[in-house]
């Protein structure tokens, strides 16, 4: 018997870079108007950012995560309560950079009832000079990358050396980039939100948006639009459209990294795209569906559960 070819594979690893975050939560009936009050009906203190919520819709649906990137002093409170958050997660963090005397970033979240988020975060300027260990350190065991378009200043060496090595770099770009960007290049995938897609392009419209991208780089482009569903471009430089799946949303805070980090999670297990966005679009459906943040993010078992029922068909051709 061959033992060996019976042994289970291991998981991919997926290094997620950028900021963990401190996240204070209120849900409210309303947003308060300038110089006024506003009761909240809860408070929760949980903890976020782009990377970290990646990592754990990762995790959650079976994959391995890493995280990389600046935090505050190690002897903050909010330092060591993300840790503890991340290692219940299962989340390897031994490539956190502390930095001595800066402060970890910090967000204010009112979430109202339609389920739609309210963000006002504080990122000390200083953390942004962050030096990240040495890409052999980084990359060892490393099947995909996570990122952001914010962290360009300090990951696009890094990124622009896994893809020299063949490893997948998935941006998720939800502010707008220079045309110039070196992660334009230094990228696989690109994923956008459609406000930044189109501040980029400087075109008021998401399919010609990411054709005009398209110009500029070879990589995957898609641009994501709540529940109106992803368009993207397939191999032929044609607009697709994956929908989305009709929930009911009553949390979308991280629901687009809980989106990144499963479609970074299908890459690395060499699903089509057609399979991947939906694949994606399963798992930050149900993270809505629920308060939490990312601690909301599904299983596998409920992503394949909600795929089995074929409440989203597969692409479409966006040209029709």
């Amino acid at each position: 018997m061959n033992f060996h070819a019976a042994a289970p594979k291991t998981p991919p690893r997926i290094l997620c870079i950028g900021m963990p975050v401190r996240d204070l939560t209120f849900r409210v009936e309303g947003l308060p108007a300038r110089g006024s009050k506003e009761n909240a009906s809860h408070f929760e203190e949980i903890c976020g950012g782009n990377a970290l919520n990646g990592a754990i819709g990762i995790v959650r649906l079976g994959g391995r995560a890493s995280i990389c990137g600046p935090m505050g002093d190690a002897r903050e409170t909010t330092s060591r309560y993300i840790f503890e958050k991340m290692a219940h997660e299962g989340i390897e963090t031994k490539h956190i950079v502390h930095m001595p005397g800066l402060v970890t970033p910090i967000s204010n979240i009112m979430i109202d009832p339609s389920g739609e988020r309210t963000i006002v975060t504080f990122r000390d300027p200083e953390l942004w000079k962050v030096q990240l260990p040495d890409a052999d350190t980084l990359l060892r065991d490393c099947d995909a990358i996570l990122t952001e378009s914010r962290c360009a200043t300090f990951c696009t060496d890094l990124c622009a050396e896994a893809r020299r090595r063949g490893i997948p770099v998935i941006v998720d770009v939800d502010r707008a980039m220079s045309l110039r960007e070196g992660l334009l290049t230094a990228s696989s995938h690109l994923v956008f939100s459609s406000e930044p897609l189109q501040e980029t392009a400087g075109v008021a419209d998401d399919g010609e948006a990411l054709k005009k991208i398209a110009k500029l780089t070879p990589s995957f482009l898609a641009g994501t639009r709540g529940a109106q569903g992803t368009i993207w471009l397939d191999e032929h430089q044609t607009l697709q459209q994956t929908p989305a799946f009709p929930v009911h949303t009553v949390d979308t805070l991280g629901a687009g990294d809980v989106f990144h980090g499963a479609f970074a999670l299908a890459v690395t297990e060499k699903q089509d795209l057609r399979a991947a966005l939906r694949f994606a679009s399963a798992a930050a459906a149900l993270k809505c569906t629920r308060f939490g943040g990312a601690f909301a993010a599904p299983q596998r078992a409920e992503v394949e559960a909600l795929l089995s029922q074929g409440q989203a068909a597969g692409a479409t051709n966006a040209g029709q």
